[in-house]
């Protein structure tokens, strides 16, 4: 009787300690650091990406969205369906989030989350991509609050950073608008010009194959080295961050050579599909953050719901 209660106890003791274990290692989990270099591509098929990024701590997404009926924008594959749109499975637990952490989706967030919304689908003419960006851009004014924006060219940094990619004349839709919530995406050639000032294009976002022949499974060249370094301090030096991504397909040891890097190049956001190694590389061999005009505040303001940007007597409201 007396070894019965022993053993009982002892087992009581085990299940104690590996409860207590556990907990320590969800709330070690829940209080991992913000990953601001981290960013998700979210597969075509996954019409729920945003729980993910938030279990992985990844400061960024990249969502395609297709256009379709009642004025929403769809995820998935296939015909839209409802309710499986940005507004409800992105946008609004995306600020769901920062309201209630008093406008930061996370406390050691220091910049914005990087949103990239991508307007695919087949149907590609003028009208429907217009209409897709004026869709977007009245959802994001919902938000307005906590979202970067541009007025008359004086950017200031919010909660949420927002980039749109896929429409050709995206660059002149959002020049054309005083007060925007978007932004437009950039590439290397962008560094300098005056036509793409860092206000409208204030991220350099190429895919690593377009300039690089590297694949991580030897020791990179000498001279592709340079060429990062030299590329990111330039892009820098113009006021502008670099996001990489299109990483080349291949065992993870060799992805995570590139990402290591990147880091070293002082590239601010590594993009890729393994969100999960990606996570835990950044949290092994964090990336030193390039002090530019997107930190946020010290102190984040809290605001219950968005106030309206007050009408000036001499704006004149261009259509977009």
């Amino acid at each position: 009787m007396n070894n019965g209660l022993a053993i009982a106890g002892g087992l009581a003791g085990v299940a104690g300690l590996a409860g207590v274990t556990a907990a320590g290692l969800a709330l070690r989990h829940r209080r991992g650091s913000y990953l601001a270099a981290g960013h998700a591509l979210a597969r075509p098929d996954d019409v729920d990406p945003l729980p993910k990024v938030f279990q992985r701590g990844l400061g960024g997404l990249t969502v395609p969205v297709t256009p379709g009926p009642r004025g929403e924008l769809f995820l998935g594959p296939g015909a839209p369906q409802p309710g499986r749109t940005l507004r409800r499975l992105v946008l609004t637990p995306l600020f769901a989030r920062a309201r209630g952490n008093g406008g930061r989706l996370a406390r050691d967030q220091q910049v914005p989350f990087r949103l990239v919304v991508e307007i695919t689908g087949s149907v590609r003419d003028a009208d429907t991509l217009l209409r897709a960006y004026r869709i977007l851009d009245q959802q994001l004014r919902d938000h307005a609050a906590l979202l970067s924006h541009c007025d008359r060219g004086e950017p200031a940094p919010g909660a949420v950073t927002v980039s749109v990619t896929g429409i050709v004349d995206v660059r002149e839709l959002l020049a054309a608008q005083e007060l925007r919530y978007a932004f437009a995406e950039g590439s290397f050639d962008d560094i300098g010009s005056r036509t793409a000032p860092a206000s409208l294009v204030p991220m350099i976002s190429e895919p690593w194959s377009r300039r690089f022949g590297w694949d991580g499974l030897e020791p990179i060249p000498a001279e592709e080295r340079h060429l990062l370094h030299a590329m990111v301090r330039s892009a820098h030096d113009d006021g502008r961050t670099v996001r990489i991504s299109g990483l080349p397909e291949g065992p993870r040891k060799a992805r995570a050579a590139i990402w290591t890097e990147l880091g070293a190049a002082g590239v601010d956001v590594i993009a890729d599909r393994d969100q999960r190694g990606l996570a835990r590389h950044l949290r092994r061999h964090p990336v030193d953050r390039w002090e530019g005009r997107e930190s946020l505040p010290t102190r984040a303001v809290r605001r219950g719901s968005p106030r309206p940007h007050p009408a000036r007597a001499d704006r004149r409201h261009e259509p977009v």
